[in-house]
């Protein structure tokens, strides 16, 4: 979009809003407002001074006129004003004696006969005022300036030169200046379109940069923050450049956090990864001499439930470690071992798996009549369902229906849909549901014991997103009391060819 046709295209901006327009927009428009302004002051001025050269090279003109010259053969040498001779073609000459003006009386024609004066002329004529003062009038033969003058011999002398050579030279200047002017603007308009665009590269680029770091994913993993401002654009000895400088600077601290951030990160991941994989060597050895307690010694039954429940919150432990496992390991950015894997099948079996574990929920399926197979690890795809489908049976009621659907979408991917009809996730939980530890334990969650709901350890969905991006999909949550849905999109698989 040039600068002159700045006109904002973007919804809600106008021509009628001027704090919409573009700077450049408005830089352009004030300097040719500037400009007619300016053009328009030395038009006045110009045309007011010609007008007064003109009027006053008329008035002598007049004075010399209404003079008139001795006529040869008088004596007494008494100016005749209806003599001709020496006078402009256009002239008006008469004389008024005894309150009458002489039939003599009229415009000079080109063949220096006099044109006679008509009733309305004469009755203008009449009422000049009788001091010498030229004034303009209208006759019959156009725009005049006239004068009345008081002879010595008690007769009064009229003169008249008509104003249209005037008029033409004041309309001819006002002509030339318009077109000078709108010369000027167009040229300077061009001129300045192409300067102004030129002086406002330097913040676009500005601009440019502020939105590519915009678009930069910066709130987790490692990023590399490497869009600086040109130094063209970067000068601190100007303006727009003291701008650019500060921004780099500004772009300098943050890659600097962004990397401090990204060390600490590495530190606690691999310290969970290192103390997680440490810890399965006690808790395997607490399971394994719980178990032989069990077998090997005689306890009471309140010991027997006290080891039960060492048992069992070992087991829970040993669970949570597996997951903070898997966790590092998908932190790392390790691609996924893949097969192919019949998504169908899969589903299956796992829904098979829960209905054993939960026969008080209402399960079932929904799946198209030819298998779909996906490119993933069937391990970790088999975690991601069984996640999915124990996130419904802990954190809805008995009697809840869990419908578990695999489709193929129109642009190739599939989708594999767990719906429920339970009491659905608050809306201002739903934002972090992905996030590691994150709970919700008086909607959804609850704990055991009236409403018969167990809680979690809030890793199951924070698994399920890892895995699923790992194998460059997308998982999304949609919620309302009612109606709980999880939709995890794979990549379809590529069929090879013969």
């Amino acid at each position: 979009m040039s600068a002159l046709s700045g006109v904002p295209r973007r919804s809600g901006r106008s021509w009628f809003n001027p704090s919409t327009w573009h700077l450049r927009t408005r830089l352009i428009l004030l300097s040719m407002a500037l400009l007619v302004a300016i053009s328009g002051a030395i038009g006045v001025v110009s045309y007011a001074s010609m007008d007064v050269v003109l009027s006053k090279q008329l008035n002598e003109q007049l004075t010399m006129a209404s003079r008139g010259r001795p006529p040869e053969g008088n004596p007494s040498g008494r100016p005749d004003p209806l003599d001709a001779r020496g006078q402009a073609v256009g002239t008006l000459n008469a004389r008024v004696a005894g309150g009458q003006i002489s039939r003599e009386a009229g415009f000079l024609s080109s063949d220096f006969t006099r044109t006679p004066l008509t009733s309305s002329d004469v009755a203008t004529l009449q009422a000049l005022p009788r001091d010498g003062v030229p004034v303009d009038r209208q006759l019959s033969n156009g725009d005049y300036r006239v004068m009345a003058t008081q002879t010595p011999y008690g007769d009064v002398v009229i003169t008249g030169l008509p104003l249209s050579t005037k008029q033409s030279t004041e309309a001819s200047l006002v002509l030339t200046m318009v077109l000078v002017s709108l010369g000027g603007l167009l040229v300077i308009g061009l001129a300045g379109t192409a300067l102004i665009r030129r002086t406002m590269r330097p913040l676009e680029q500005l601009s440019d940069v502020a939105t590519k770091v915009s678009k930069l994913p910066l709130d987790a993993g490692e990023v590399a923050l490497a869009v600086r401002v040109p130094a063209s654009a970067a000068h601190p000895t100007t303006e727009v450049g003291s701008v650019g400088h500060a921004l780099n600077l500004m772009l300098d601290n943050v890659s600097s956090a962004l990397e401090a951030r990204q060390r600490s990160e590495m530190k606690v991941r691999q310290f969970v990864a290192d103390a997680s994989h440490e810890l399965r060597t006690p808790l395997t050895a607490i399971r394994g001499y719980t178990e032989l307690m069990r077998m090997t010694e005689t306890f009471t039954e309140d010991g027997r439930k006290s080891l039960g429940r060492v048992q069992s919150q070992s087991e829970r432990m040993t669970t949570l470690v597996e997951d903070l496992l898997l966790l590092a390991r998908l932190d790392e950015g390790k691609a996924p071992e893949t097969t192919d894997v019949d998504l169908t099948q899969l589903v299956v079996e796992t829904v098979s798996d829960e209905k054993v574990m939960a026969p008080d929920h209402i399960w079932q399926l929904k799946l198209p009549a030819e298998p779909i197979i996906v490119r993933g690890d069937n391990t970790q795809l088999h975690q991601v369902l069984a996640n999915l489908l124990s996130n419904a049976r802990k954190h809805t009621p008995a009697g809840t229906t869990v419908v578990t659907g695999v489709m193929r979408s129109a642009d190739g991917s599939v989708v594999v849909t767990v719906t429920d009809d339970g009491p659905g996730i608050p809306g201002e939980f739903q934002g972090r549901i992905f996030s590691r530890f994150a709970r919700v334990d008086a909607a959804r969650a609850g704990l055991k014991g009236s409403a018969g709901l167990e809680g979690s350890s809030g890793l199951g969905l924070s698994i399920v997103e890892s895995i699923v991006q790992a194998h460059g999909g997308s998982v999304e949550l949609t919620s309302r009391p009612g109606r709980t849905e999880f939709a995890v999109r794979l990549p379809a698989a590529k069929v090879a060819s013969a």
